[in-house]
């Protein structure tokens, strides 16, 4: 009876966890900045296997009795996922430079490669990395030729004012907008932080590249398949 009874209510949540309608019941937390009117299907793909597969690999591997686990459910979402969308010819930083030999030690210090390390989603916010002074990790060594800077870079770097990188500096380039060439005319803290969190754009309104909607990317998924 006991056995029945699971399996009636199992059915029964399957059921309903698996409506369209339901997907704010199942979501771990809410959609980031761009991203709110997506389902879930726009970036989670069904794993390999049916449910009881799943679990039954899964418990294999819990008890020793294989040597990886595999995805329940749905599959992680990883950054050629995310490239699917945000897939930019003139990006600054595109993250399969991050794969190169000369970065592995930076990788190691914050894994660029990887686009969910600052934009991790189903937190509501445009970027999620607490701190902004990843730059020290590949431009510890930088110059600047005829600096324009009112500060020079080189008296930032020795000072260790890593923080103020994005003060004048779209990390991805994908803004058209003029650098400033004085720090009393830099975007300030706190308005960056209000943009991470997912308030208006600091840097400008105009895009060289704009992200795919759900709708795009279904065209463009369809085409390819």
């Amino acid at each position: 009876m006991g056995v029945l009874t699971g399996i009636v209510v199992g059915s029964i949540l399957f059921v309903f966890f698996s409506r369209t309608s339901n997907e704010t019941y199942i979501s771990i937390g809410p959609m980031n900045s761009g991203h709110e009117d997506f389902s879930c299907n726009t970036c989670h793909s069904d794993a390999e296997g049916n449910l009881w597969q799943q679990i039954q690999s899964n418990s294999q591997f819990a008890i020793g009795l294989r040597e990886n686990a595999v995805d329940f459910g749905t599959i992680d979402v990883e950054t050629k996922k995310c490239l699917a969308c945000h897939e930019r010819d003139n990006d600054r930083h595109p993250t399969h430079r991050f794969l190169e030999p000369k970065f592995k030690k930076a990788v190691k210090q914050i894994n660029t490669a990887n686009c969910n390390t600052c934009h991790s989603e189903h937190h509501g916010k445009r970027m999620t990395l607490q701190k902004t002074d990843y730059c020290m990790h590949c431009h510890e060594d930088l110059t600047v030729k005829n600096d324009p800077l009112d500060v020079p870079h080189s008296k930032l770097i020795a000072n260790e004012a890593w923080g103020t990188c994005l003060q004048c500096h779209d990390f991805h380039g994908n803004h058209e907008y003029q650098v400033p060439h004085k720090m009393k005319d830099t975007i300030s803290n706190i308005r960056l932080k209000q943009y991470f969190e997912g308030g208006i754009d600091v840097y400008s309104s105009n895009k060289k590249f704009v992200a795919l909607s759900e709708k795009e990317w279904i065209a463009k998924y369809i085409s390819n398949h």
